[in-house]
């Protein structure tokens, strides 16, 4: 005889919405169990003659829920092969609606030669909706409580959360809340939806995880975002503001944008993000980000205006190159340290590439648009990697003082000695770059600094003129220079 777990719902916890067929086998099941007993209909069934073996002691000798279900499905499947009649397994609801043990039993059951049979029960999401009046046809989301992620939630959908059994999930489910609403935002707490016993109770989100008790049939409603200012926080909004700033009622500039003009506004915000890193000054940095996020959707919006690409393109591109360069985190290679990431990541990129690096210049993949300074850092680096390399960095040094001595031989005041002195300093500039690789100094940032240093030593010569009462063409150098010191002096 084939080995068998008939599946039952409780239905949402009345027991006059409770199917015939699934009233008679609570009352007539012979090996019947329960994953909890705490459900309204289970006290008015005994008193019908039900007779059950509950899970509920399963629940307090695991930490985490998973666990649980685990552990309730392999006993459930250990009963079912070893019983000459089928096994019957009830649980709150709907089998199917936010039941994770039933999905264990159908991912296990064949393995295991059982049978999962699958006979239904009223779901308590039909009794939520009719207990909050609410259309799910604007769309809705139904999600776990014990394993909620802020990823998850989409704030314009009507949302109902699950399995908030106690005051710890509610709390896990507030603070996850509140990384996209406001700590007033009013929330829903409804219990035992559809019952005689039903409640519901209008909280701000702040307050979700007060004085809440055990109770397995708690739920909680978040109505949808309606107000624009919270709508800002999600990526859904801001990609419909740049298609709106595009579109035929929006924006002139705008619209007459494209991918070279936008060009020279991508550099300028990329250098004022670094602007803000180095002056350590985080409202400055996200505002800046967000200038470069905002020429990363014009550029997404230009492409699906000329149907080229989307932004969704764009985001899949980047998540496959992420998963395929880094096998250490989603694969199975290995790296320690940030050194063997950056082989690996040069090792898959070369795979990846394949033919098409095969007859390019190793020095290809270094931009032209990068600024000079950056490009030669790159470069230099490109080229240690085949062995065109000093070992150590006497010889670098070296090379700079050869490079000097080259320059000032040609300054020589014609316009001969002009051109050739352009290209010494080229030269100079080059290998100066290459003693900063050696010491691992970025070129561009520590010449951005020497340049933040300059105005702000400049701007203390500009004060002591103004409290000096004369013109600044009226001081000498050695009086400027002075004022420069003291500068110098006050750490400027």
């Amino acid at each position: 005889m084939a080995k068998k777990i008939e599946i039952v719902g409780l239905g949402a916890g009345d027991l006059e919405q409770l199917q015939v067929g699934v009233y008679r086998k609570l009352i007539k099941g012979r090996r019947l169990f329960l994953r909890t007993k705490e459900h309204p209909v289970v006290a008015q069934l005994v008193k019908e003659g039900m007779v059950y073996t509950s899970f509920d002691s399963v629940y307090e000798k695991h930490e985490q829920f998973e666990d649980v279900y685990q552990e309730i499905a392999e006993t459930l499947l250990e009963k079912a092969q070893s019983e000459s009649e089928s096994v019957t397994y009830a649980v709150p609801g709907h089998p199917l609606v936010a039941e994770r043990t039933v999905q264990i039993l159908l991912e296990n059951g064949a393995k295991a030669g059982v049978e999962i049979i699958i006979v239904g029960g009223q779901s308590f999401i039909d009794a939520l909706f009719t207990s909050l009046k609410i259309d799910p046809i604007d769309g809705f989301q139904l999600l776990d409580g014990t394993s909620l992620q802020a990823g998850q939630i989409q704030i314009d959908q009507h949302i109902i959360i699950s399995q908030v059994y106690d005051a710890f999930v509610a709390s896990n489910v507030k603070l996850t809340l509140m990384e996209q609403l406001p700590d007033d935002y009013e929330v829903y707490i409804v219990s035992a939806a559809g019952s005689q016993e039903e409640s519901i109770m209008k909280v701000p989100l702040y307050e979700l995880d007060r004085n809440l008790s055990i109770d397995n049939l708690r739920s909680i409603y978040v109505p949808p975002v309606q107000e624009e200012e919270i709508l800002w926080r999600t990526f859904p909004k801001l990609r419909n503001i740049i298609a709106v700033l595009r579109g035929p009622n929006g924006c002139p500039w705008d619209k007459e944008q494209t991918h070279e003009s936008l060009k020279k506004y991508l550099i300028e915000e990329t250098y004022e993000v670094i602007e803000a890193i180095n002056s350590e000054d985080i409202d400055h940095l996200i505002e800046e980000l967000g200038d470069v996020l905002l020429q990363v959707m014009l550029h997404a919006q230009i492409g699906e205006d000329d149907g080229y690409f989307s932004i969704e393109d764009v985001i899949e591109g980047l998540s496959a190159k992420m998963v395929r360069r880094h096998p250490h985190v989603f694969g199975n290679a290995e790296a320690t340290n940030a050194d063997e990431v950056v082989k690996n990541w040069q090792e898959i990129k070369k795979q990846e590439k394949g033919e098409e690096l095969a007859d390019v210049s190793l020095l290809a993949g270094v931009s032209l648009a990068l600024p000079n300074l950056l490009r030669a850092y790159e470069l230099q680096k490109k080229a240690a990697k085949v062995g065109f390399d000093w070992k150590e960095i006497g010889p670098a040094l070296e090379k700079v003082k050869e490079e000097l001595d080259e320059f000032i031989a040609e300054l020589d005041g014609t316009e001969e000695g002009r051109a050739r002195a352009n290209k010494e300093f080229g030269d100079l500039l080059f290998a100066f770059v290459n003693v900063a690789r050696f010491l691992k100094i970025n070129p561009e940032e520590a010449l951005f600094a020497t340049n933040e240093k300059f105005i702000r030593r400049f701007q203390y010569i500009e004060e002591k003129v103004k409290m000096s009462g004369k013109a600044i063409e009226a001081h000498s150098l050695k009086e400027l220079d002075q004022y420069w010191d003291e500068a110098k002096l006050k750490g400027l």
